[in-house]
């Protein structure tokens, strides 16, 4: 018996030990982001807040963005569907990612910040007002 509670208590110790390594599980991974280039670096949303143009950033959203991203900015769209990686989050991305961040992403692509190439670059496809728009929009997901 003095055995067998010895092997228990090893066991139930190692369990210990292998769940606080592991940190406590369930939660997302924190998304590592580079820092803007310079050309992008310090931009703000001249847009944010502002009723009218959030209305004209859903609109252009749920044209270029929703079929990927989905209608809620979850990542789920049709489209999104089939990618590898699957589109981000931009409810989260609108907690945690800065404006002059997500501007550079969708004017340059994924790729130009080493994310995914799936992300194209809008920079020549929308103006710089669109996209502000756009982000002033998805800002509002999860509020």
């Amino acid at each position: 018996m003095k055995k067998s509670f010895w092997i228990l208590l090893a066991v139930v110790v190692m369990s210990a030990l292998v769940l606080a390594a592991c940190g406590g599980g369930g939660g997302q991974a924190t998304v590592e982001r580079k820092a803007p280039p310079p050309e992008y670096a310090g931009k703000t949303n001249p847009y944010a807040g502002d009723a009218a143009a959030i209305a004209e950033g859903k609109e252009l959203y749920n044209v270029n963005c929703a079929t990927c991203h989905g209608e809620t900015g979850a990542g789920d769209g049709p489209a999104g569907a089939s990618l590898d990686p699957k589109p981000a989050n931009l409810i989260t991305a609108a907690k945690e990612a800065s404006e002059d961040y997500e501007f550079w992403i969708v004017s340059e692509g994924g790729a130009a910040a080493g994310r995914s190439a799936s992300m194209a670059a809008y920079k020549g496809v929308l103006t710089e007002d669109e996209i502000w728009k756009i982000l002033a929009y998805t800002r509002t997901f999860g509020k």
